[in-house]
């Protein structure tokens, strides 16, 4: 009997809090709250009351009451009959709005969607809120329509054809007239643009926009990746007329302007693979004993002059895209892998940053000039490990010294609190055709890692000098 009066008592307690926590959602208008600050509002002190309070909000948010708008903090949606969002679409007819006002999640039925598609800018009118059922609502109005494309593979038949997409924001194909083709056949990888979706058809109409190649090659799945992502998979005819117009332009009057470093030794170590080579060391010894170590950057800024074609179209881009088989260049080939890579035995231009160091790797001066230079030696990372393993070689002192001065480096870096992020790196052997055979980790070793450690200390001298307050 005691025990079902106990029973009794505790029932009727968290019954009251969990009262006392709706009391306190109901009153926090747009008020974000986690289940520590609910629990010190209500006062309730307990470890078990603490548990029931984070239980019962997450509970709330489950029934759509609340909402968590990050890890364990929560807000009162601001609902009204209508809100304003961005439509997500699902090819599993779970499609969604994300309302503007608190980033809400509300489910739309594919009956109320108004064949809005993903990313579109949408009104819709909100249902009232049953507990217990998910936060519905009806688009009403498609205010702005996003500019998309979707990838696939091309069916065409006598009359028409559709593309059978690959998306998983789209769950059925695309109706193509046969004027709209390009030129598409049956088994092409393309890329279409939906034209228009009439509430009465069950199918969108659309446009092929390019065609990439037969489905299955390799090219075609590659470019149809990059498409699907929105990256860019070849460059626009101009801004690679453009570039090839762009010479080398190395004359003496250039050379004037700049720290002449040609007859210092200067090599770079790349991947076996590589085909721009954007970074290079030099090495000599002071009559100090001292070191003059230059760390160099391609200057690309001599040849893209800024809201150019070229500048345009890399800031579009913004970097270069590493895939299995290949790069997807921020430049144009011509500059890339031609005038602004540091090949060997060519004169180059240069941003640079020079440092005198001793024997324990310290800094005793730096500098950032403009250069020009010439690289006496490409070094595969394995060519150089072997070098630092073996003694033997090319340009074995500055190799050797460099690694020497770059453990220092790493150890003091750490020794300040340097986090490290070293992680296996997966990389695949692949024929001629672009087919992986094999797949293996990626060792960092000491030539890797030398690379790294100038660059590093080049990164900070340079963050130093731009964020240094000017008199």
């Amino acid at each position: 009997m005691a025990q079902s009066k106990k029973a009794v008592a505790g029932s009727r307690s968290a019954a009251t809090l969990a009262k006392k926590v709706e009391e306190f959602v109901a009153q926090q208008k747009n008020n974000t709250y986690n289940y520590k600050q609910v629990a010190h509002a209500i006062d309730a002190t307990t470890a078990t009351q603490q548990r029931n309070i984070a239980l019962q909000l997450v509970e709330m948010a489950f029934n759509g009451e609340i909402i968590e708008v990050a890890p364990g903090k929560y807000k009162s949606p601001q609902r009204g009959n209508e809100a304003t969002g961005v439509f997500v679409r699902r090819s599993n007819g779970k499609n969604s709005v994300i309302t503007d006002a608190d980033g809400e999640t509300l489910f739309v039925a594919e009956r109320n969607s108004m064949r809005a598609l993903n990313g579109d800018k949408v009104r819709v009118n909100i249902a009232a809120h049953r507990r217990g059922a998910e936060p519905e609502a009806e688009v009403i109005e498609i205010i702005e329509k996003k500019d998309q494309t979707f990838i696939g593979t091309l069916k065409v038949d006598r009359h028409f054809g559709y593309l059978l997409t690959d998306s998983k924001y789209l769950s059925t194909d695309i109706f193509i007239p046969k004027s709209k083709l390009k030129g598409g056949q049956t088994g092409d990888k393309a890329v279409v643009k939906i034209i228009e979706w009439k509430e009465d058809c069950k199918n969108p109409s659309g446009e092929v926009i390019d065609i990439l190649g037969r489905s299955g090659e390799n090219n075609a799945e590659i470019h149809a990746i990059l498409a699907e992502f929105g990256l860019p998979y070849k460059y626009p005819a101009a801004v690679e007329k453009a570039a090839d117009k762009i010479g080398a332009g190395i004359t003496e009057e250039v050379i004037a302007q700049r720290l002449d470093m040609r007859d210092v030794l200067t090599f770079t170590i790349d991947p076996v693979d590589a085909k721009d080579f954007d970074d290079a060391l030099s090495f000599r010894v002071l009559p100090n004993g001292h070191y003059e170590i230059g760390v160099h950057i391609a200057d690309v800024t001599h040849y893209v002059q800024p809201d150019t074609i070229i500048d345009r179209e890399a800031q579009k881009r913004a970097t270069s895209v590493y895939l299995v088989d290949r790069v997807v260049p921020m430049l144009p080939e011509h500059l890339c892998n031609g005038i602004c890579s540091l090949r060997p035995d060519e004169e180059k231009l240069a941003f640079s940053v020079i440092f005198h160091m001793d024997d324990e790797a310290k800094v005793i001066s730096s500098k950032i000039a403009r250069t020009v230079i010439k690289s006496n030696r490409r070094f595969a990372y394995e060519e150089a490990q072997e070098v630092i393993e073996t003694g033997l070689g090319d340009c074995v002192e500055a190799i050797q010294k460099l690694n020497d001065l770059a453990k220092i480096l790493r150890r003091q870096r750490y020794e300040n609190g340097s986090v490290e992020f070293d992680r296996p790196e997966v990389k695949f052997h692949i024929n001629d055709d672009g087919k992986p055979l094999g797949v293996f980790f990626k060792v960092a070793k000491d030539a890797n890692k030398l690379i790294e450690e100038f660059m590093l200390l080049a990164n900070r001298t340079v963050a130093t000098f731009v964020g240094k307050p000017k008199d």
